[in-house]
């Protein structure tokens, strides 16, 4: 298992977004976490098997109907600390 964490910026706050990659991840079977961040982008951390998390990041720059995603910053690592979800932060 490895872990990517992305900072997706466009339209992403108050567009539903991140209850779609909380929705996408849970359909995965993603752990990990999505919080939107004080300058208007979104943070998501997952953890997977390379492959699935691949198709996770496709899931991202879909993005909700409403959601415009003009970029998504991508960090690939090991994992440090594991979750049990995917959880929709605050």
């Amino acid at each position: 298992m490895i872990e990517i964490h992305c900072v997706v910026s466009g339209k992403v706050q108050g567009v539903a977004y991140r209850a779609y990659v909380q929705e996408s991840a849970t359909e995965l079977e993603i752990v990990g976490y999505v919080k939107n961040l004080p300058d208007g982008t979104v943070e998501v951390v997952g953890q997977a098997m390379p492959d699935t998390l691949k198709e996770f990041v496709e899931y991202l720059y879909e993005g909700s109907l409403t959601a415009k995603v003009e970029s998504v910053a991508i960090d690939w690592r090991t994992v440090s600390k594991t979750f049990s979800e995917f959880s929709l932060l605050h």
